[in-house]
């Protein structure tokens, strides 16, 4: 057996380092350029109106295709309900589902609400119940009466 020539050796021991070389440089500058991490902050807005003795809180984060945030209504005389809205916005309307705790028991419904600047107002109509949701019968037949407006406030929570 005919061992090889040495500098054919040479020669392919240094184009395997050349590659190798190369091989981690190249990784190393590809993973710098795809680990630039952009963190996205919301626009946050709070409302709080009241009807009698009743209040509402409402705090909305607007991200570009999603809008959260949190949600209470705290009630004189009857229970309670506190917890999180995930919704979209079309137009100046935004339409959530809530996900709420009242009495111990955690629950979702739908909820809507017109934002006009200054202030939003809470859209009522007739609802039913699907897959374990509350939801509007019919997003046609909302009505907007002005009957609970909220005003925007600092947001403190």
């Amino acid at each position: 057996m005919k061992l090889p020539d040495s500098k054919a050796l040479f020669f392919s021991l240094s184009l395997l380092a050349f590659a190798c070389n190369n091989r981690s440089e190249d990784s190393s500058t590809s993973d710098s350029d795809t680990t630039e991490v952009k963190v996205m902050i919301p626009a946050q807005t709070c409302y709080v109106g009241s009807i009698g003795r009743d209040s509402i809180f409402l705090k909305v984060e607007r991200f570009p295709h999603v809008v959260t945030g949190t949600l209470e209504y705290k009630n004189d005389e009857k229970d309670s309900s506190s917890g999180t809205i995930d919704g979209t916005m079309k137009g100046d309307t935004l339409l959530a589902d809530y996900t709420f705790t009242s009495e111990g028991v955690q629950s979702v419904a739908q909820v809507i609400f017109l934002l006009q600047g200054g202030t939003t107002i809470e859209g009522h109509g007739e609802m039913e119940e699907k897959d374990e949701k509350m939801v509007f019968k019919s997003l046609d037949k909302i009505s907007f009466d002005k009957s609970v407006i909220l005003n925007k406030t600092e947001c403190h929570h």
